[in-house]
């Protein structure tokens, strides 16, 4: 009669323990290959022995089929949260070795017209502190370990607790000062009143997007008394910040966010054609919402502390405070 097997005590290697977490998440011992980038072979051996180490199968391998056994079922779970919290102490370790990372994610045009444009004077200020700015559309949630804060843009009820306000939102016609002058001149179409953009084109944001309705020429038109004008051509663009770039072309009219481009009219890159007058609230406002974990990292808060400086000073410059 055999000895019972005693049970192994040596710990697991990370290696094997890795290429399980991949082939368990993507039922796939090729797509794992690659995203670790090693070969097949290389994972498939690294699952076996992580089977022999443990003494049970992990996987039930079929033809064109890959899928977990209890026991590997059992073992993923736990499996992801140590490599989480693997990764994330690496993480720390690697920043407070070296230098210092704060990971940003927003909107594309929030970064191209708000965000980037003030970033020289955070690090002149803080030039041991480096900004990885994350700009896509796609909400990106927090429980991401990457990302240390996100700016976002909703209406207030639609925010996660902890997240605070920045500024509002207000929208305003606005021109090049080339294509103000020439409509003051004479040598273009006279841009004095609503009706006046009717011969004008009109930059508008082409998407589906919750806010669309709020921030659309139709609904400045219908509050500012033109329900029915239609401009002499729309130009349907997807970003907001291709819209100012159009308007900073003298290729058309666009409907701006305030805020994002109260710098530029500052300097006369832009001109409201209406004044104070052409200007339109929106429900919808912008946020600073901290993750969790870089909450306590003082290279997070110096940044947040920076942002809601510059965002106060934004509710000045659309009249907020």
């Amino acid at each position: 009669m055999n000895p019972p097997q005693l049970a192994r005590q040596r710990p697991l290697s990370i290696g094997p323990l890795r290429a399980f977490e991949a082939v368990a998440r993507l039922l796939s011992f090729r797509a794992a290959a690659e995203e670790l980038h090693l070969t097949q072979s290389a994972i498939s051996r690294q699952i076996r022995a992580l089977e022999d180490e443990i003494g049970c199968t992990l996987f039930l391998r079929g033809t064109r089929h890959v899928e977990l056994s209890a026991d590997g079922t059992a073992l993923r779970s736990t499996a992801v949260l140590v490599l989480q919290r693997l990764d994330q102490t690496v993480r720390q370790i690697r920043q407070t070795r070296g230098r210092r990372v704060v990971n940003v994610t927003t909107f594309a045009s929030f970064a191209s017209l708000w965000l980037i444009p003030r970033l020289a004077a955070f690090q002149q200020a803080h030039p041991d502190i480096d900004i990885r700015v994350s700009a896509q559309d796609a909400v990106i949630e927090l429980d991401d370990s990457e990302i240390d804060l996100a700016l976002r843009y909703a209406m207030p009820g639609e925010m996660a607790a902890g997240a605070q306000r920045m500024f509002g939102e207000t929208l305003t016609p606005v021109v090049s000062p080339w294509l103000a002058r020439q409509a003051s001149e004479g040598t273009a179409a006279p841009l004095r009143r609503p009706a006046d953009l009717a011969r004008h084109t009109l930059a508008e944001e082409d998407g589906q997007q919750p806010s669309a309705e709020f921030i659309s020429w139709r609904r400045w038109l219908r509050e500012h008394g033109e329900p029915g004008l239609e401009p002499q051509r729309w130009m349907y663009l997807n970003f907001t910040y291709q819209q100012i770039q159009a308007a900073l072309a003298g290729q058309a009219v666009a409907l701006a966010r305030l805020a994002l481009v109260s710098e530029q009219l500052q300097r006369g890159d832009l001109i409201e054609p209406f004044g104070a007058s052409g200007r339109m609230d929106s429900p919808f406002a912008y946020w600073l919402l901290p993750s969790s974990h870089g909450r306590g990292r003082p290279e997070v808060q110096q940044f947040c502390d920076w942002v809601l400086a510059q965002a106060a000073q934004s509710r000045v410059d659309i009249g907020e405070d």
